[in-house]
């Protein structure tokens, strides 16, 4: 591209968009792109993906066809353009006939800048003739890994997009998405013909997330003591595994005062969109879900993501804790996690209907995510590590980091643990084990004669918490593993070795559990870098941004991000002028809000 053109790209970004920099490899993917170039795009969540195909398409002859695979996407997105002045649409089945009619009518006019269409749609003979007809600047394939076979987000029709580089070659694509190892990436460029492609990969750092995992102990109120201490009044999204536990849980929560709602595919779908509805629309609400929450959700505001079972898999992990801090702002990823979810996820795995070499593949990513839980080293450096890229850390800003994991030599332990499941008979799960261990003489270890082992009674040196924590690092380790009928624990090949005595083996040390001291209720608070005199400001933009978005039924965010609010409160802009410096504030938005922004601020002096 010549100088010419990306100096039109920056003044896009400023008076569209309202900001005055390109960040990271932006401006690069922008300049390749809107040229003509095909383009592969590996950015973390909040990394600002959108720009690298809302750019290139205002720069471009035609329109821009975005494939995203969820309604709720295409709405938030549409509404943030057509804030910002862009001629932006979507063709989707909330649209009735006329309304897609109208739709249809501009993209053959020529008259919009971006539509929004899902893969299925796109795919069909009669769009397919419309795109033949229409002027195409680009098409920009959202969310690429669902492309995956062996990816946590496969959807079939994503494979039939291959299809564009056939029928449209002289129009450039670029793939985005925000999860994918090299086998994945390897995968996207295979399926969707991007051998040619230019590849952009960023750092898949987000330092803006607190990264936590503790030992389940009364999960759900350790996962209150959690929000009562750091996020009363946020928004943010509970993680469980099944649509029985985040029923309960979204109830539990609102029994203790929490505005908090289930979202699960067994939802009717009225249900499941009002309350996404509500999530993305009000302040301050806590969304209980299944992963079939959450992909492509572009409310920057999440101030948490709380998982109380355990995820599939690392790519899995990253993807949701990626939802939180989308703005840049602090956000906490938590996690809460036992051997019961090991216990539960490797039966589930096993009794799947899944060919030996998805299970196997299934297997190795849990054991990477296992690794992970168990880690005693910066969680950021073992997660980034994951996707291939290095980190000098330590991060300081996890866990591990904050609170150095303690570890011990378990060996002994290991020993009697492995032995116990040995003289029992590889038969049970680990509550029998631990009254073995602890020499209870309940009525089944009378029963079966586990009263008289060599094994009955010889850890009374360690409590039951601490037998659990030893046995989940055990699974963990591969030495022992799961029947995936009964949950019994079995020994590997690898137990062999610690119970020869040939190998050490190194345990984390778990700390005890400890109550959180809730913080005083009320509305959400600050950002830290908000200065203690200027709360009540940052609570009166957020109140006038909240009004102006109901007025017009939108998300708050699309009216201005968090980040953009902190920023007036801090620098406190009095004149228009002033407002217009500030990111995030484009020419649009200045023009339609500046004033009642400007009056809030006026108000503090």
């Amino acid at each position: 591209m010549h100088p010419a053109s990306m100096t039109s790209a920056q003044q896009i970004l400023h008076s569209v968009f309202g900001y005055s920099a390109f960040r990271g490899e932006q401006e690069a993917i922008v300049s390749h792109v809107a040229s003509g170039g095909d383009a592969l795009v590996l950015m973390p969540t909040g990394g600002g993906k959108s720009l690298c195909y809302q750019v290139p398409a205002l720069l471009r002859p035609g329109v821009g066809i975005v494939v995203s695979p969820l309604i709720a996407l295409m709405q938030d997105q549409v509404d943030a353009l057509l804030q910002a002045g862009v001629k932006a649409a979507f063709l989707n089945s909330t649209l009735d006939g006329r309304a897609a009619g109208e739709v249809e009518n501009q993209l053959l006019n020529g008259t919009l800048d971006l539509l929004y269409v899902a893969p299925e749609r796109l795919l069909t003979p009669r769009f397919l003739s419309l795109l033949e007809r229409a002027p195409i600047g680009l098409f920009a394939i959202d969310e690429a890994h669902c492309v995956s076979q062996w990816g946590h987000d496969f959807r079939p029709e994503y494979v039939g997009l291959s299809l564009l580089h056939e029928r449209f070659p002289q129009v450039p694509r670029i793939a985005l998405t925000a999860t994918a190892d090299a086998a994945t990436r390897q995968e996207i460029v295979l399926r969707l013909g991007l051998e040619d492609a230019r590849q952009f990969v960023s750092s898949f750092d987000r330092p803006n997330i607190k990264y936590r995992i503790v030992q389940k102990n009364n999960a759900r109120q350790q996962l209150l003591a959690f929000l009562e201490a750091e996020h009363k009044g946020d928004a943010g999204i509970v993680y469980c595994l099944s649509r029985k536990k985040v029923e309960e849980t979204a109830e539990w929560l609102r029994e203790h005062g929490w505005d908090a709602l289930p979202y699960h595919a067994g939802l009717d779908a009225g249900t499941r969109q009002r309350h996404q509805t509500r999530f993305l629309r009000e302040e301050g609400v806590v969304m209980v879900a299944t992963v079939a929450f959450g992909m492509g959700i572009d409310k920057p505001d999440v101030r948490f993501v709380a998982h109380l079972d355990l995820p599939k898999s690392v790519e899995g992990y990253y993807q949701e804790t990626g939802r939180a801090g989308r703005d840049g702002l602090p956000a906490d990823a938590w996690l809460a996690y036992g051997l019961g979810d090991v216990i539960q996820l490797k039966q589930m795995l096993d009794n799947s209907d899944a060919d030996e070499q998805h299970k196997r593949l299934e297997r190795r990513k849990l054991d990477a995510l296992l690794g992970l839980c168990e880690s005693t080293v910066c969680r950021r450096q073992a997660l980034l590590a994951y996707f291939g890229e290095s980190y000098a850390g330590p991060c300081g800003n996890c866990d591990n980091c904050l609170e150095p994991v303690d570890t011990w030599d378990g060996t002994v332990a290991a020993q009697m643990a492995l032995s116990c499941v040995y003289r029992t008979g590889q038969r049970f799960g680990v509550g029998h084990l631990i009254d073995v261990l602890l020499g209870k003489e309940g009525e089944r270890v009378t029963r079966f004669g586990h009263d008289r082992l060599s094994t009955f009674g010889i850890g009374k040196d360690h409590t039951a918490a601490q037998w659990s924590s030893i046995y989940r690092q055990l699974v963990a380790a591969g030495l022992l593993t799961v029947d995936m009928e009964y949950g019994a624990l079995r020994l590997t090949d690898e137990a062999r070795p610690v119970l020869r005595g040939e190998q050490k083996i190194d345990l984390r040390r778990d700390p005890e559990p400890r109550k959180g001291k809730g913080r005083a209720k009320g509305g959400s608070k600050a950002p830290a870098s908000v200065a203690a005199g200027d709360e009540a400001l940052w609570q009166a933009l957020k109140a006038k941004r909240l009004e102006l978005a109901r007025e017009q039924g939108v998300p708050p965010y699309v009216i201005f991000h968090d980040s953009t609010l902190l920023a007036m409160a801090q620098a406190r802009p009095r004149r228009q002028d002033e407002l217009a410096e500030i990111s995030g504030v484009g020419e649009r938005k200045l023009e339609r809000y500046g004033e009642a922004f400007l009056e809030v601020l006026r108000e503090f002096g």
